[in-house]
Parts: structure tokens; C-alpha cells; sequence
């Protein structure tokens, strides 16, 4: 959450947030995140290794450390498996992985040789979550999303996309790896489509 402000709404004050200023919403749709990985290929030599952490980050629904912290013994290319572990409690989980996936994967791993973190640094270490927060902004701007991005915004992205695809709430959780459901639900809550075919 930003940091909390008062904002006057008819001559009383109501509080709101500063990330509520500055963008309507806390995710990124599946178009803006090929927009995001469009432009991290076109932005430099290592474009490859930052498109490849946001689609796996949204994806998987990785949060930032999750992300920097992925090892490539998490990782079983053969058989399209992603072991994750989760932080802040969460339950871990195995993932099964797209083609496009595997095959971005494997070109990292030829491109970056021989390491125990999936995301690698120019400097040769890993990924830390502060340097793939200022890099995924930096892809945002020349990506011209029109608001400022970070990358939690996959999370967020990759639990309301599958709440509109209509998977079911409890494989929602797990896939996100919530130990409480509520936090799951409020993708549910939110999904639009689910409406659809009410009047049908």
C-alpha cells in the first residue's frame, strides 16, 4: 500500500492512497506486460535476461524477491517444471511452464553460463529485488506505459488474468501460493468477465 493522505472529497476529508494518485490501478494487463517485455529486449545487451523475468514473474505470479531469489535447481527444463518458493509464509508449489518459457530459460542459460541464480547482474551476481525494481521502471518508460510501474504489478497481474480466465478460487490460491484466502478472493471479486454470460 502508498502511504496514506487525506484527500477532500465535498468539504470532508477521506483518506486514499499516493499510489491511488498517480495510477488507477495495481496491475498490468496481459497486453501491457508484452508491451513491458517488447521493450526490456529492445533496451540493451541484456534484454533477453530482463524479458525473461517478467514473463516468468507474471507468469508464476512471482513477487519481486521470489523472482531475484530463483535458482536454476528450481528449475527442471526437461520435464517444464518450476519449483517455487514462496516468502512471507506462502505455501510452495510446482508449476508446470509454457513452451515460450522453457525456451527463453534455455537461451539464458546458454547466453549466461554456468550459475546457481536463474537472474543474473552485469557484475556476475544476482539479481537483488531494489535493482529489478529501478530496471522495471526504467522499462515502463520506454515501454510509454502511462503510469508508473513496479514490478508487484505482475503479481497482481497474473492472479486477476486467471481469475478471468474463470479458474477456480482455491487453485487461484494455491497458484499464488496465499495461505489466507481472502487474499485470493479479491481477484474473483474483481473479475469482470465473470459477469458474462449472466443475461445469456
Amino acid at each position: 500500500m502508498g502511504n496514506i493522505v487525506e484527500k477532500r472529497t465535498g468539504g470532508r476529508s477521506a483518506p486514499t492512497t499516493v499510489n491511488s494518485l498517480v495510477r488507477t490501478r495495481e496491475y498490468l494487463t496481459g497486453r501491457e506486460v508484452e508491451r513491458l517485455m517488447a521493450a526490456a529486449r529492445k533496451g540493451s545487451r541484456w534484454g533477453h535476461r530482463d524479458a525473461t523475468m517478467i514473463l516468468i514473474g507474471y507468469r508464476h505470479g512471482l513477487r519481486a524477491s521470489e523472482l531475484c531469489d530463483l535458482r536454476w535447481s528450481q528449475v527442471e527444463l526437461s520435464t517444464g517444471r518450476l519449483h517455487v518458493r514462496r516468502v512471507k509464509n506462502g505455501s510452495p508449489s510446482v508449476h508446470p511452464m509454457q513452451g515460450d518459457e522453457i525456451r527463453a530459460l534455455r537461451r539464458l542459460q546458454r547466453e549466461q553460463g554456468p550459475s546457481s541464480h536463474v537472474f543474473m547482474t552485469e557484475r556476475g551476481g544476482p539479481m537483488t529485488p531494489k535493482a529489478f525494481h529501478a530496471l522495471f521502471g526504467r522499462i515502463g518508460g520506454r515501454a510509454k506505459i502511462p503510469f508508473p510501474v513496479h514490478p508487484h504489478m505482475l503479481r497482481h497481474g497474473c492472479g486477476y488474468a486467471l481469475a478471468n480466465a474463470g479458474h477456480d478460487t482455491r487453485a487461484l490460491q494455491a497458484w499464488l501460493g496465499h495461505k489466507n484466502i481472502q487474499h485470493t478472493v479479491r481477484y474473483t471479486e474483481l473479475a469482470p468477465d465473470r459477469f458474462k454470460n449472466f443475461w445469456r
